[in-house]
Protein backbone atom coordinates (compact mmCIF):
# COMPACT_ATOMS: atom_id res chain seq x y z
CA UNK A 1 0.00 0.00 0.00
CA UNK A 2 0.93 3.61 0.09
CA UNK A 3 3.60 5.29 2.07
CA UNK A 4 1.70 8.26 3.90
CA UNK A 5 2.77 11.87 3.26
CA UNK A 6 1.71 12.61 6.99
CA UNK A 7 5.35 11.92 7.84
CA UNK A 8 6.06 15.36 6.45
CA UNK A 9 4.75 16.72 9.87
CA UNK A 10 8.00 17.15 11.07
CA UNK A 11 8.86 19.85 8.03
CA UNK A 12 8.16 23.14 8.16
CA UNK A 13 6.18 24.49 5.54
CA UNK A 14 8.00 27.66 5.61
CA UNK A 15 11.54 25.72 4.74
CA UNK A 16 9.76 23.89 2.15
CA UNK A 17 8.94 26.80 0.45
CA UNK A 18 12.11 27.61 0.29
CA UNK A 19 13.19 24.41 -1.05
CA UNK A 20 10.83 23.28 -3.69
CA UNK A 21 8.22 26.64 -4.04
CA UNK A 22 4.74 27.27 -3.55
CA UNK A 23 3.08 23.65 -5.67
CA UNK A 24 4.85 21.35 -3.61
CA UNK A 25 3.80 23.46 -0.21
CA UNK A 26 0.11 23.03 -1.16
CA UNK A 27 0.14 19.38 -1.74
CA UNK A 28 2.48 19.08 1.50
CA UNK A 29 -0.40 21.07 3.67
CA UNK A 30 -2.90 18.96 2.36
CA UNK A 31 -0.84 15.51 3.79
CA UNK A 32 -0.73 17.08 6.92
CA UNK A 33 -4.12 18.30 7.45
CA UNK A 34 -5.84 15.16 5.35
CA UNK A 35 -3.45 12.90 8.00
CA UNK A 36 -4.22 14.75 10.85
CA UNK A 37 -8.10 15.01 10.46
CA UNK A 38 -8.15 10.97 9.69
CA UNK A 39 -6.28 10.53 13.34
CA UNK A 40 -8.44 12.53 15.24
CA UNK A 41 -11.28 10.29 14.22
CA UNK A 42 -9.85 7.53 15.89
CA UNK A 43 -11.00 5.70 18.76
CA UNK A 44 -10.04 2.63 20.78
CA UNK A 45 -11.05 -0.88 19.43
CA UNK A 46 -13.16 -1.80 22.67
CA UNK A 47 -15.04 1.25 22.46
CA UNK A 48 -15.63 1.10 18.83
CA UNK A 49 -16.60 -2.84 19.18
CA UNK A 50 -19.31 -1.12 22.04
CA UNK A 51 -20.53 1.27 20.49
CA UNK A 52 -21.15 -1.14 17.57
CA UNK A 53 -22.84 -3.19 19.86
CA UNK A 54 -25.27 -0.22 20.91
CA UNK A 55 -25.76 0.91 17.47
CA UNK A 56 -27.28 -2.96 16.75
CA UNK A 57 -24.23 -3.34 13.85
CA UNK A 58 -23.10 -6.92 14.84
CA UNK A 59 -21.52 -7.37 11.86
CA UNK A 60 -18.74 -3.98 12.44
CA UNK A 61 -18.42 -5.59 15.57
CA UNK A 62 -17.47 -8.78 14.53
CA UNK A 63 -15.26 -7.74 11.97
CA UNK A 64 -13.20 -5.27 14.57
CA UNK A 65 -12.86 -8.51 17.04
CA UNK A 66 -11.91 -10.65 13.90
CA UNK A 67 -8.99 -7.62 13.29
CA UNK A 68 -8.19 -7.81 17.40
CA UNK A 69 -7.19 -11.63 17.06
CA UNK A 70 -5.56 -10.84 13.54
CA UNK A 71 -3.28 -8.07 15.29
CA UNK A 72 -2.33 -10.25 17.92
CA UNK A 73 -1.52 -13.24 15.59
CA UNK A 74 0.44 -10.40 13.90
CA UNK A 75 3.27 -9.57 16.45
CA UNK A 76 2.86 -12.52 18.16
CA UNK A 77 3.94 -15.28 15.15
CA UNK A 78 5.00 -12.89 12.74
CA UNK A 79 7.52 -11.10 14.59
CA UNK A 80 5.40 -7.76 13.50
CA UNK A 81 5.89 -4.23 15.64
CA UNK A 82 3.76 -5.12 19.00
CA UNK A 83 2.23 -1.40 18.71
CA UNK A 84 -0.75 0.71 19.01
CA UNK A 85 -1.24 0.66 15.49
CA UNK A 86 -4.44 -1.37 13.91
CA UNK A 87 -5.49 -1.61 17.50
CA UNK A 88 -7.23 1.72 17.05
CA UNK A 89 -10.55 2.52 14.27
CA UNK A 90 -11.64 5.16 12.65
CA UNK A 91 -15.00 5.76 10.25
CA UNK A 92 -13.67 8.07 7.73
CA UNK A 93 -17.52 7.70 5.68
CA UNK A 94 -15.53 7.96 2.75
CA UNK A 95 -14.99 4.52 0.52
CA UNK A 96 -10.83 5.15 0.05
CA UNK A 97 -8.34 6.07 2.60
CA UNK A 98 -6.51 8.07 0.04
CA UNK A 99 -6.05 8.48 -3.88
CA UNK A 100 -2.79 8.16 -5.77
CA UNK A 101 -1.98 9.46 -8.91
CA UNK A 102 0.63 7.25 -10.86
CA UNK A 103 1.75 8.42 -14.17
CA UNK A 104 3.79 6.99 -17.62
CA UNK A 105 4.91 8.46 -20.31
CA UNK A 106 2.81 7.57 -23.70
CA UNK A 107 5.54 4.72 -25.21
CA UNK A 108 6.84 3.82 -21.42
CA UNK A 109 5.23 1.49 -18.68
CA UNK A 110 8.18 3.47 -16.39
CA UNK A 111 6.06 5.23 -14.05
CA UNK A 112 6.72 8.76 -13.09
CA UNK A 113 8.80 9.37 -9.55
CA UNK A 114 8.07 12.13 -7.50
CA UNK A 115 10.18 13.05 -4.78
CA UNK A 116 10.13 14.49 -1.25
CA UNK A 117 11.58 15.33 1.44
CA UNK A 118 11.60 12.09 4.26
CA UNK A 119 10.22 9.68 2.02
CA UNK A 120 12.69 10.48 -0.78
CA UNK A 121 11.57 8.75 -4.47
CA UNK A 122 8.02 7.27 -4.80
CA UNK A 123 6.15 6.35 -7.72
CA UNK A 124 2.39 7.64 -7.12
CA UNK A 125 1.55 10.99 -5.36
CA UNK A 126 -1.60 10.75 -2.92
CA UNK A 127 -4.35 12.55 -1.87
CA UNK A 128 -6.96 12.56 0.17
CA UNK A 129 -9.16 14.32 -1.64
CA UNK A 130 -10.83 12.69 -4.58
CA UNK A 131 -11.45 15.93 -6.43
CA UNK A 132 -7.91 17.09 -5.85
CA UNK A 133 -6.40 13.95 -6.91
CA UNK A 134 -8.38 14.03 -10.23
CA UNK A 135 -7.65 17.76 -10.99
CA UNK A 136 -3.55 16.95 -10.75
CA UNK A 137 -4.18 13.79 -13.25
CA UNK A 138 -6.05 16.37 -15.58
CA UNK A 139 -2.31 18.88 -15.52
CA UNK A 140 -0.44 15.32 -16.50
CA UNK A 141 -2.73 14.03 -19.17
CA UNK A 142 -2.47 17.78 -21.00
CA UNK A 143 1.03 17.02 -20.73
CA UNK A 144 1.29 13.85 -22.66
CA UNK A 145 1.78 11.31 -19.83
CA UNK A 146 -0.86 7.80 -19.22
CA UNK A 147 -2.33 8.63 -16.07
CA UNK A 148 -4.19 6.17 -13.02
CA UNK A 149 -5.86 7.94 -10.29
CA UNK A 150 -6.42 4.64 -8.03
CA UNK A 151 -8.66 4.58 -4.67
CA UNK A 152 -6.04 3.42 -2.02
CA UNK A 153 -8.28 1.67 1.23
CA UNK A 154 -5.21 1.68 3.53
CA UNK A 155 -1.48 3.07 4.27
CA UNK A 156 1.37 2.70 6.58
CA UNK A 157 3.03 5.82 8.35
CA UNK A 158 5.80 3.39 8.94
CA UNK A 159 5.64 3.64 12.60
CA UNK A 160 5.48 7.21 13.33
CA UNK A 161 2.39 7.04 14.35
CA UNK A 162 -0.50 4.11 15.59
CA UNK A 163 -2.53 3.57 12.11
CA UNK A 164 -5.98 3.16 12.65
CA UNK A 165 -8.48 0.07 11.42
CA UNK A 166 -10.56 2.02 8.69
CA UNK A 167 -13.65 1.51 7.92
CA UNK A 168 -12.22 1.40 4.05
CA UNK A 169 -10.90 -2.18 4.89
CA UNK A 170 -12.38 -3.29 8.34
CA UNK A 171 -15.27 -5.41 6.11
CA UNK A 172 -13.08 -7.69 3.71
CA UNK A 173 -13.18 -11.22 4.29
CA UNK A 174 -11.27 -12.50 7.13
CA UNK A 175 -8.13 -13.78 4.80
CA UNK A 176 -8.08 -10.25 2.95
CA UNK A 177 -8.11 -8.33 6.50
CA UNK A 178 -5.24 -10.16 7.74
CA UNK A 179 -2.91 -10.02 4.62
CA UNK A 180 -3.68 -6.26 4.61
CA UNK A 181 -3.00 -5.77 8.25
CA UNK A 182 0.25 -7.91 8.00
CA UNK A 183 1.25 -5.63 5.00
CA UNK A 184 1.00 -2.14 6.51
CA UNK A 185 2.73 -3.75 10.07
CA UNK A 186 5.95 -4.77 7.46
CA UNK A 187 6.53 -1.38 6.47
CA UNK A 188 6.93 -0.53 9.80
CA UNK A 189 9.93 -3.36 9.87
CA UNK A 190 11.77 -2.21 7.33
CA UNK A 191 11.75 1.09 4.99
CA UNK A 192 14.34 1.87 1.84
CA UNK A 193 14.28 5.33 1.26
CA UNK A 194 13.35 5.88 -2.68
CA UNK A 195 13.12 1.73 -3.65
CA UNK A 196 9.43 1.40 -4.08
CA UNK A 197 9.96 -2.39 -5.87
CA UNK A 198 11.68 -3.23 -2.37
CA UNK A 199 9.55 -1.98 0.08
CA UNK A 200 6.36 -2.52 -1.48
CA UNK A 201 7.36 -6.72 -2.41
CA UNK A 202 8.96 -7.13 0.71
CA UNK A 203 5.86 -6.24 2.61
CA UNK A 204 3.83 -8.71 -0.27
CA UNK A 205 5.94 -11.20 0.77
CA UNK A 206 5.31 -10.66 4.86
CA UNK A 207 1.75 -10.85 3.65
CA UNK A 208 2.15 -13.88 1.84
CA UNK A 209 3.24 -15.71 4.01
CA UNK A 210 2.04 -14.64 7.16
CA UNK A 211 -1.86 -15.10 5.70
CA UNK A 212 -0.64 -18.79 4.77
CA UNK A 213 -0.15 -19.15 8.35
CA UNK A 214 -2.72 -17.31 10.08
CA UNK A 215 -4.82 -19.68 7.53
CA UNK A 216 -4.00 -23.30 8.83
CA UNK A 217 -2.83 -21.91 12.76
CA UNK A 218 -6.64 -19.57 13.00
CA UNK A 219 -9.06 -19.59 10.43
CA UNK A 220 -12.04 -22.54 10.02
CA UNK A 221 -12.15 -24.19 6.95
CA UNK A 222 -15.01 -21.85 5.42
CA UNK A 223 -13.01 -18.36 5.68
CA UNK A 224 -9.96 -21.10 4.27
CA UNK A 225 -12.13 -22.02 1.60
CA UNK A 226 -13.31 -18.30 1.03
CA UNK A 227 -9.64 -16.88 0.57
CA UNK A 228 -8.34 -20.13 -1.51
CA UNK A 229 -10.87 -18.96 -3.93
CA UNK A 230 -10.14 -15.49 -3.52
CA UNK A 231 -6.74 -15.64 -3.79
CA UNK A 232 -6.56 -18.00 -6.63
CA UNK A 233 -8.52 -15.23 -8.57
CA UNK A 234 -5.83 -12.03 -7.29
CA UNK A 235 -3.04 -14.53 -8.49
CA UNK A 236 -4.58 -14.86 -12.19
CA UNK A 237 -5.58 -11.51 -12.37
CA UNK A 238 -1.51 -10.41 -11.35
CA UNK A 239 -0.56 -12.64 -13.78
CA UNK A 240 -2.40 -11.31 -16.75
CA UNK A 241 -1.72 -7.79 -15.95
CA UNK A 242 2.07 -9.12 -15.80
CA UNK A 243 2.24 -10.72 -19.08
CA UNK A 244 0.05 -7.43 -20.84
CA UNK A 245 2.78 -5.17 -19.14
CA UNK A 246 5.84 -7.55 -20.25
CA UNK A 247 4.11 -7.47 -23.59
CA UNK A 248 4.00 -3.14 -23.65
CA UNK A 249 7.80 -3.19 -22.67
CA UNK A 250 8.72 -5.42 -25.68
CA UNK A 251 6.82 -3.30 -27.51
CA UNK A 252 8.13 0.01 -26.62
CA UNK A 253 11.65 -1.03 -26.69
CA UNK A 254 11.62 -2.16 -29.69
CA UNK A 255 13.03 -0.36 -33.23
CA UNK A 256 9.56 0.11 -34.43
CA UNK A 257 8.32 3.61 -35.77
CA UNK A 258 6.51 5.54 -33.08
CA UNK A 259 3.12 5.31 -35.01
CA UNK A 260 3.66 1.62 -35.32
CA UNK A 261 4.36 1.45 -31.77
CA UNK A 262 0.82 3.55 -30.87
CA UNK A 263 -0.98 1.34 -33.03
CA UNK A 264 0.21 -1.96 -31.17
CA UNK A 265 -0.42 -0.63 -28.39
CA UNK A 266 -4.10 -0.05 -28.73
CA UNK A 267 -4.13 -4.21 -29.87
CA UNK A 268 -2.41 -5.13 -27.17
CA UNK A 269 -5.02 -3.20 -24.52
CA UNK A 270 -7.90 -4.50 -26.95
CA UNK A 271 -6.27 -8.23 -26.33
CA UNK A 272 -6.14 -7.87 -22.63
CA UNK A 273 -9.92 -6.78 -22.75
CA UNK A 274 -10.67 -9.91 -24.58
CA UNK A 275 -8.54 -11.96 -22.42
CA UNK A 276 -9.98 -10.82 -18.68
CA UNK A 277 -13.60 -11.55 -20.29
CA UNK A 278 -12.29 -15.38 -21.05
CA UNK A 279 -10.98 -15.32 -17.59
CA UNK A 280 -14.07 -13.88 -16.17
CA UNK A 281 -16.17 -16.29 -17.73
CA UNK A 282 -13.72 -19.51 -16.33
CA UNK A 283 -14.52 -17.67 -12.63
CA UNK A 284 -18.33 -18.30 -13.81
CA UNK A 285 -19.25 -14.83 -14.08
CA UNK A 286 -16.95 -13.21 -10.91
CA UNK A 287 -17.23 -9.35 -11.43
CA UNK A 288 -14.55 -8.30 -8.64
CA UNK A 289 -12.55 -6.94 -10.77
CA UNK A 290 -15.11 -5.53 -13.01
CA UNK A 291 -14.47 -1.89 -12.35
CA UNK A 292 -10.52 -1.99 -12.94
CA UNK A 293 -11.22 -3.19 -16.49
CA UNK A 294 -14.19 -0.51 -17.08
CA UNK A 295 -12.16 2.41 -17.46
CA UNK A 296 -10.13 3.76 -19.75
CA UNK A 297 -6.49 1.60 -19.24
CA UNK A 298 -2.96 3.08 -20.28
CA UNK A 299 0.43 2.22 -18.74
CA UNK A 300 -0.08 4.08 -15.87
CA UNK A 301 -2.28 1.33 -15.06
CA UNK A 302 -0.09 -1.61 -15.73
CA UNK A 303 3.02 -0.15 -14.10
CA UNK A 304 2.36 -0.02 -10.63
CA UNK A 305 2.20 -3.98 -11.22
CA UNK A 306 5.62 -4.61 -11.05
CA UNK A 307 6.21 -3.03 -7.61
CA UNK A 308 4.58 -5.41 -5.94
CA UNK A 309 5.70 -8.69 -6.94
CA UNK A 310 9.00 -8.19 -8.66
CA UNK A 311 11.31 -9.02 -5.49
CA UNK A 312 9.14 -11.53 -3.90
CA UNK A 313 10.56 -14.44 -5.43
CA UNK A 314 13.81 -13.68 -3.85
CA UNK A 315 12.56 -12.17 -0.50
CA UNK A 316 10.55 -15.75 -0.16
CA UNK A 317 14.15 -17.46 -0.75
CA UNK A 318 15.80 -15.74 1.62
CA UNK A 319 12.85 -16.03 4.07
CA UNK A 320 13.37 -20.14 3.76
CA UNK A 321 17.33 -19.47 3.59
CA UNK A 322 17.01 -18.23 6.96
CA UNK A 323 15.47 -21.06 8.01
CA UNK A 324 11.73 -19.59 8.50
CA UNK A 325 12.87 -17.47 11.41
CA UNK A 326 10.91 -13.93 11.41
CA UNK A 327 13.85 -12.17 13.41
CA UNK A 328 16.78 -13.22 11.55
CA UNK A 329 14.97 -12.81 7.67
CA UNK A 330 14.13 -8.99 9.29
CA UNK A 331 17.43 -8.69 10.34
CA UNK A 332 18.47 -9.66 6.79
CA UNK A 333 16.43 -7.17 4.95
CA UNK A 334 17.27 -4.08 7.26
CA UNK A 335 20.82 -5.07 6.20
CA UNK A 336 19.92 -5.48 2.71
CA UNK A 337 17.94 -1.53 2.94
CA UNK A 338 20.92 0.47 4.33
CA UNK A 339 22.97 -1.16 1.02
CA UNK A 340 23.00 1.33 -2.02
CA UNK A 341 20.42 0.69 -3.85
CA UNK A 342 22.32 -0.70 -7.00
CA UNK A 343 24.21 -3.00 -4.53
CA UNK A 344 21.02 -4.37 -3.17
CA UNK A 345 19.18 -4.96 -6.22
CA UNK A 346 22.08 -7.13 -7.02
CA UNK A 347 21.97 -8.97 -4.08
CA UNK A 348 18.15 -9.81 -4.55
CA UNK A 349 18.71 -11.04 -8.24
CA UNK A 350 21.15 -13.18 -6.94
CA UNK A 351 17.98 -14.23 -4.69
CA UNK A 352 15.82 -14.37 -7.51
CA UNK A 353 15.47 -18.40 -8.25
CA UNK A 354 15.35 -19.14 -11.85
CA UNK A 355 11.95 -18.34 -13.57
CA UNK A 356 10.08 -21.93 -15.18
CA UNK A 357 10.46 -21.95 -18.74
CA UNK A 358 7.51 -21.00 -20.90
CA UNK A 359 4.80 -23.90 -22.37
CA UNK A 360 6.41 -22.80 -25.85
CA UNK A 361 9.86 -23.07 -24.24
CA UNK A 362 8.21 -27.01 -22.89
CA UNK A 363 7.17 -27.62 -26.04
CA UNK A 364 10.56 -26.60 -28.37
CA UNK A 365 12.29 -29.16 -25.52
CA UNK A 366 10.06 -32.12 -25.69
CA UNK A 367 10.25 -31.85 -29.43
CA UNK A 368 13.96 -31.89 -30.10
Amino acid sequence: MTIARALLLSLSLAGAALLTGCDTVGYYYQSVTGHLSLMAQRQPIDDAIASARDAHNDKLATRLEDAKRIRAYASRELGLPDNGSYRVYANLKRSFAVWNVFAAPELSVKLKEWCFLVVGCVTYRGYYDRSAAMAYAETLRAQGLDVDVAGIPAYSTLGYFDDPLLNTFVNLPEGELARLIFHELAHQVVYAKGDTAFNESFATTVETIGVERWLVQEATPAVREEYALYDARRVQFRALLLDYRNRLEALYASPAPDDEKRTAKRAIFASLQADYAKLKASWGGYTGYDRWFAQPLSNAHLGAVVSYLQWVPAFTALYQRDGRDWARFYADVKAMAREPKPQREAALTVLTPPAAPSKEAQKVTSSQ
